[in-house]
């Protein structure tokens, strides 16, 4: 898996393939992408920025979709539970997922300037710490690697 996010890609195109694949998991799963959900998913795809709840919720309330903290959070709950997108912990901000539908345990690289986040999958990280995990008696049952520094852009 390529990470998305800091490298130039067809980003209507990859819009519209995590669009797809979230409609196709949701008919599979007999859950329903509503209008709030879908547009939130929209949002967060736009720019492979990570976006805070109140950013998202302020979006939607602009156009009508909902002004409550409620909707925004009862998006994001179903959102990542469906692995639709990430929360980033150390921002408390959120990321839509580059690979819907596939199963990995992404890292993040989040550039602390302009808030992009590129998603890569590295098994490796997970491993590691599953071994640490289990030297000491430990079930790891999620592993997130978070990664802060600069993006190319910022980087130059």
């Amino acid at each position: 898996m390529d990470p998305v996010g800091f490298h130039k890609h067809d980003h209507s195109k990859c819009i519209q393939e995590c669009l797809t694949a979230a409609d196709e998991q949701c008919s599979d799963k007999g859950v329903r992408l509503t209008p709030v959900r879908r547009r939130t998913l929209e949002i967060l795809l736009q720019d492979h920025r990570a976006l805070g709840a109140y950013d998202l919720l302020d979006k939607l309330r602009e156009e009508g979709l909902g002004s409550q903290p409620p909707v925004i959070y009862r998006a994001l709950d179903f959102l990542t539970e469906h692995g639709f997108a990430h929360k980033i912990e150390r921002l408390n901000a959120f990321v839509a997922c580059s690979h819907p539908g596939e199963s990995h345990a992404p890292s993040f690289l989040f550039c602390r300037e302009c808030s992009t986040v590129a998603e890569a999958a590295h098994g490796a990280f997970e491993a590691i710490a599953e071994d640490q995990a289990k030297a000491v008696g430990f079930v790891a049952e999620r592993v997130m690697v978070e990664i802060e520094g600069l993006c190319p852009d910022c980087r130059g």
